[in-house]
């Protein structure tokens, strides 16, 4: 039986209200969040453009939860200097998006920071095995980056439950973190039966339906009592 306690939430921003998001960030602090999940895109890699240095240092000092900040960037060695800025923050960039992986990912585990390599949906997990005895994270994306509200693909439950049993028989410590499309429903009960261990969840957690606390509190109701096959 896999506990909630073992399994994080990360609220992702990208979903909060810009016009209130100190408070939006501070409320999902006090409502029990692991990490705050922090989407970076640069127009580029992904179509659409979110926010920078400036907005993610007020949001760390909104709270104090590790960010999960997710670089969305094209050659992301350009910007690690204006993000890891706190020893807690981990920094995630995409195998895709790196001309040389390993280097990048030296990089910022040289720096101290937890890391992170995320894949797309259509990305084999053959992109990221090469430095998966280095990375703190991988993350499964579970949409097509770079637009929030998209629905969850069901297919990319495979390449969690793989890279699971390579993690297992490895004896690795690496996470696997899901993002995209992630509700208080059977996307997240079988993520976690998948093998995911951080959920990043955005219109779940930030919408006008409920307050955050509400989403949070339904959000661990479903996940809670998961069993892991």
């Amino acid at each position: 039986m896999v506990s909630e306690a073992y399994i994080q939430i990360a609220p992702s921003v990208l979903a909060a209200d810009f016009s209130n998001l100190g408070q939006q960030v501070r409320d999902v602090t006090d409502a029990g969040a692991d990490l705050i999940h922090v989407d970076i895109m640069d127009g580029q890699f992904v179509p659409s453009i979110s926010f920078g240095e400036v907005v993610v240092d007020a949001i760390r000092k909104s709270t104090h939860l590790p960010l999960n900040i997710h670089l969305m960037v094209l050659e992301p060695d350009n910007l690690l200097p204006s993000f890891m800025k706190a020893p807690t923050d981990q920094i995630i960039v995409h195998a895709e998006a790196c001309r040389d992986l390993h280097r990048t990912v030296t990089q910022i585990k040289d720096g101290g920071h937890q890391v992170g390599v995320a894949i797309n949906p259509d990305t084999s997990i053959s992109a990221v095995e090469e430095v998966l005895p280095q990375l703190d994270i991988v993350l499964v994306m579970t949409v097509n980056p770079g637009f929030g509200g998209q629905s969850f693909i069901p297919e990319t439950m495979d390449k969690v439950k793989r890279l699971r049993e390579i993690i297992r028989s490895e004896g690795y410590a690496t996470q696997i973190e899901v993002d995209g499309g992630v509700k208080a429903d059977w996307t997240a009960q079988d993520s976690v039966r998948a093998g995911a261990t951080i959920l990043v969840a955005g219109t779940a957690i930030f919408n006008n339906q409920e307050p955050v606390s509400q989403s949070m509190e339904r959000m661990r109701g479903c996940i809670h009592g998961v069993i892991s096959t």
